[in-house]
């Protein structure tokens, strides 16, 4: 099975971006403070598992770009002509 350095970087953005996207649903739908309308469950600290979750698709976000940024390097010295 060949799996190039791209399509795991392509990948990882993917999953990174739908990680981030529910994450920032999560964080858009709590109540952020304790007088707001309906939020009689209003707890600070749910929301830290969509923050974390925020970071973590940074990070994979870098590490693809890491990915790509290899990848590209290893195509450039196998095309690399010397005269």
């Amino acid at each position: 099975m060949n799996i190039s350095l791209s399509s795991s970087a392509n990948t990882l953005i993917n999953n990174a971006q739908h990680k981030a996207a529910d994450a920032a649903q999560k964080i858009a739908t709590l109540p952020m403070q304790k007088d707001e309308i309906g939020s009689s469950e209003y707890n600070a600290a749910d929301a830290i598992k969509p923050i974390l979750s925020l970071k973590e698709a940074e990070f994979e976000t870098a590490a693809a770009a890491k990915l790509l940024i290899a990848d590209k390097e290893k195509l450039g010295s196998i095309l690399d002509v010397r005269t």
